[in-house]
């Protein structure tokens, strides 16, 4: 397991019954983790004395209960800050658990030897795409949804890359790499992050299951001669790291070289001493 275990500004502070209790910079969250099957006492008192709590409803959806809690707020991880904020789906905008796949890409970036471009599909908030340009990457975004280019923007400028060499794009995934192989041109590194159910602009389905190998086929045609990295993020429950490794061997080592590992990614709790898990990432690398 690739854990994040660096964080100053989050904290996972202790899960249960199907919740997590976070700080995030100076404030707490208690939000909803299907993972957290267990039953274990909750201790902590910021479960009881919170800032916020996303409650699911039984209709489907779900709200906050925010009380005090400001709009939006920053917080820092190493070189990089980001915005948070508490959204539809209890989501804020950041996965914590990705640092780890940060650091490994800033570090493949800084020791490359050469300029380096990347690709970053379904690039949501524009996590990886600050981190890849913090380490001297030129990164090209990706994202159909317009609001999430925009905060990519935001956290973007937050860690100081409002001068950066990134290019924001909001569009459909796979007809963007399509017109980008048609073009000719060509990347270092990708990058993606697929949904495990989503619609595209014409209404067409998109399930992880079905579409993730024909996806990731035709990504790689958009792979420079001299690749350095494919990561590939799922949160899909039914599909393994194992099944990730075999798509990333069967389509980049076979054709590259390199090698693949693939892993849960996790987060540590603190009440427990133990390990959240919290979906799961491949790594190639040539």
């Amino acid at each position: 397991m690739w854990i994040s275990d660096k964080w100053k500004d989050f904290e996972l502070i202790d899960c249960s019954d199907g919740e997590k209790l976070e700080r995030w910079g100076d404030f707490y969250l208690v939000r909803p983790d299907p993972q957290a099957i267990w039953s274990t006492p909750r201790r902590n008192k910021h479960w009881q004395e919170r800032d916020a709590r996303y409650r699911r409803s039984e209709t489907g959806g779900g709200s906050w209960d925010k009380g005090g809690l400001p709009a939006n707020w920053q917080i820092r991880y190493g070189e990089l800050r980001f915005n948070v904020k508490p959204m539809n789906f209890k989501h804020t905008g950041l996965f914590p658990e990705q640092a780890a796949n940060w650091d490994w890409a800033m570090e493949k970036i800084r020791s490359a030897g050469r300029p380096i471009s990347v690709l970053n599909l379904f690039a949501y908030t524009g996590a990886a795409t600050a981190a890849c340009a913090k380490a001297g990457a030129a990164v090209c975004h990706v994202d159909a949804a317009k609001g999430m280019v925009a905060w990519a923007k935001e956290n973007a400028a937050a860690s100081g890359l409002r001068e950066a060499p990134i290019r924001y794009i909001v569009d459909d995934c796979a007809k963007f790499v399509e017109r980008e192989i048609r073009r000719g041109r060509r990347y270092d590194a990708l990058i993606m992050d697929p949904p495990s159910y989503g619609r595209g602009p014409g209404g067409e389905v998109w399930k992880l299951e079905k579409d993730l190998w024909p996806f990731v086929s035709l990504c790689a045609g958009v792979l420079s001669e001299q690749p350095l990295f494919v990561l590939i993020n799922s949160y899909t429950t039914g599909l393994s790291p194992a099944v990730l490794r075999y798509t990333a061997e069967s389509l980049f080592t076979r054709k590259f070289g390199g090698r693949s590992e693939s892993r849960e990614l996790g987060l540590p709790v603190t009440e427990s001493g133990l390990v959240l898990p919290c979906g799961a990432s491949c790594r190639w690398e040539a």
